[in-house]
C-alpha cells in the first residue's frame, strides 16, 4: 500500500474529518428542509402555546415537492452505443456494451434504486456511486458492486473539483465512529477505539481494488466552472421561511381575529355569578340583547380581513414557482380545463429544467459505468465513452399526439419503426426488448401477389 495506516489517520484527522464534518453541517441545514422539517417561525418572548402550535401548522414541505417535480421526470431505462445496434448482441454476436451496462444496473438493483440517487442529487447538489470488486452472493461470479451514496455519509476531495473525473479521496462514514477512506488502490477501514481513555482513530483493515483511480463517482445537479454544486433547496430556503411567516400571520388572524366582536354600553351588570351565567345562555339562545338605559348602545366591531394574506402567500408561491422553474399548477393545485397542448405549454420549465438535470446525471452515470466495467476487467466497456445512459419518456402528452408524431416520423422521415419504440410515453426497455423479441419470432409476411 502506497497510504499507510498512518497516513491514513493523519489524513482523516487533518484535512478529511474537519471538512466532511463542515459539508455535513451545511447539508444537515438543507435536510432539515427537504426532509419537511422546517425552521420554526421566530415568535416573540411572550408567545403563548396557541401561538407556538399555528406555527407549527403554517410549515408546508415545499422543498420536497420541488425535488420531487424533477425527480419523476427522471428514469433510466437502458443504454445506447452509437457505435452498435442496440439489439443486445454485436456484429460478433457478442453482448453489446449496451446491453452489458444494462445487465450490469440490474444485477446491481439500480433499476429501482436510482430515484434515490437523483433525489438526493437534486435536493443536496451532488451524491455519489461506488464500483468496487465483489460477487454475485447467489451465482458467485465476479461483478463490480455498484452503490449509490448519499452526500451526508461520504466526501469526495478533489485536486480540482470542476475539472478532474476522479477525485483523489473520498471518505464514507459507516455510522458508529467507523470510516471508509477511498484511495486510487484500496479501500482502508479505520474505527474509533477507547485508548488511554480517550477516543483515538484506528486501522482495522483494507481491500484492494485496483481500479487506478479512486472508484468513486459525483453525481451533480449543476456544476459550475468553479466546482460548485448547487442544489434544488438551498437556494430557496428564505423563500420557504416567506411564505411559512405569511401562512402562520393569516393562522394568526384566523385564529384570533376572524369573526365579528358585539359590544354593547349601559347594560346592567348581572349581581352575582348565577345572574351572570343565566344572562351569558338567554344570549346564546335567544340572541336578543335588552338595554334599559337611555345612554345605552349597541355595535359590532368588524372581523379582520383575509385576503390580503392570502393574495401575499399566493404572490410568494408563485414567486417560488417561477425561481424555482416548477409549473405554478404542480405547488398550487389549480389546473382547470387545460387541453394536452396547453398543458404541454405549462410544463415547457419544468421539461426544459428535467432535460438539463438529466445531461448533467447522465455524464455521472456514464463514467460510473466505464468505472464498473473496468473493476470487472471489461477493457471493451471502460474505453468506450460513447456509451449513453436514455431516458424513459414520462412527458405529459396524450397518447393520440404521440402516436401520430411517430407515425409520421416513421412515414415520412423514414427512420425505422423499431428505433421509435423507445420514444412512446410510458414505454420502458423491458417492453421495447419484448416486442423486438416477438417481431423476430413472427413469420415473415408472404410476398404480395399480382
Amino acid at each position: 500500500m502506497t497510504l499507510s495506516p498512518a497516513d491514513g489517520i493523519e489524513l482523516i484527522n487533518d484535512t478529511l474529518g474537519p471538512l466532511f464534518e463542515a459539508e455535513r453541517a451545511r447539508l444537515a441545514v438543507i435536510d432539515k428542509w427537504y426532509r419537511w422539517d422546517n425552521e420554526d417561525v421566530v415568535l416573540p418572548r411572550q408567545a403563548t402555546e396557541e401561538h407556538k402550535k399555528l406555527a407549527k401548522l403554517a410549515k408546508t414541505p415545499w422543498a420536497g415537492l420541488i425535488v420531487t417535480n424533477v425527480a419523476q421526470g427522471m428514469r433510466l431505462d437502458g443504454f445506447r452505443d452509437p457505435t452498435s445496434p442496440d439489439t443486445g448482441t454485436d456484429a460478433m454476436g457478442e453482448s453489446s456494451a449496451s446491453d452489458r451496462a444494462w445487465r450490469r444496473w440490474t444485477a446491481n438493483g439500480l433499476d429501482g434504486r436510482q430515484g434515490a440517487i437523483y433525489r438526493a442529487t437534486l435536493a443536496y447538489g451532488a451524491s455519489y456511486g461506488t464500483a468496487t470488486p465483489g460477487i454475485d452472493p447467489l451465482t458467485g461470479v465476479s461483478m463490480a458492486v455498484m452503490r449509490g451514496v448519499s452526500p451526508r455519509k461520504m466526501l469526495a476531495y478533489y485536486q480540482d473539483p470542476a475539472e478532474d473525473d476522479w477525485p483523489m479521496y473520498a471518505l464514507r462514514s459507516d455510522g458508529a465512529g467507523r470510516w471508509r477512506l477511498y484511495d486510487d488502490e484500496a479501500v482502508y477501514r479505520f474505527g474509533v477505539e477507547d485508548v488511554g481513555g480517550r477516543p483515538q482513530l484506528q486501522f482495522i483493515t483494507y481491500d484492494l481494488h485496483n481500479a487506478g483511480v479512486c472508484p468513486v463517482v459525483r453525481f451533480c445537479n449543476l456544476l459550475d466552472l468553479d466546482g460548485r454544486t448547487d442544489g434544488e433547496v438551498e437556494p430557496f430556503i428564505p423563500l420557504f421561511k416567506r411564505i411559512d411567516k405569511t401562512t402562520y400571520d393569516r393562522l394568526l388572524v384566523q385564529h384570533f381575529n376572524s369573526w365579528k366582536v358585539r359590544w354593547a354600553t349601559g347594560l346592567a351588570k348581572p349581581d352575582d355569578d348565577e345572574a351572570a351565567a343565566l344572562e351569558r345562555l338567554r344570549l346564546r339562545h335567544d340572541d336578543i340583547l335588552i338595554n334599559e338605559s337611555t345612554d345605552g348602545a349597541f355595535g359590532t366591531l368588524p372581523e379582520t380581513s383575509l385576503d390580503g394574506l392570502i393574495k401575499a402567500g399566493d404572490t410568494d408561491v408563485k414567486t417560488l414557482a417561477a425561481t424555482s422553474q416548477t409549473p405554478t399548477h404542480a405547488l398550487t393545485g389549480d389546473l382547470i380545463n387545460l387541453n394536452a397542448d396547453a398543458l404541454a405549454a405549462a410544463r415547457a420549465e419544468l421539461e426544459r429544467k428535467t432535460g438539463e438535470r438529466k445531461g448533467a446525471v447522465g455524464s455521472g452515470v456514464a463514467k460510473w459505468q466505464r468505472l464498473a466495467a473496468h473493476v470487472e476487467g471489461d477493457v471493451e466497456g471502460a474505453a468506450n465513452v460513447l456509451l449513453q445512459p436514455t431516458w424513459q419518456d414520462l412527458s405529459v402528452r396524450s397518447m393520440a399526439n404521440a402516436a401520430d408524431a411517430l407515425g409520421k416520423m416513421a412515414t415520412m422521415l423514414e427512420i425505422p419503426v423499431e428505433a421509435l419504440w423507445t420514444l412512446i410515453p410510458g414505454v420502458d426497455k423491458t417492453a421495447v426488448e419484448e416486442w423486438r423479441a416477438m417481431a423476430k419470432a413472427a413469420p415473415a409476411a408472404p410476398p404480395a401477389t399480382a
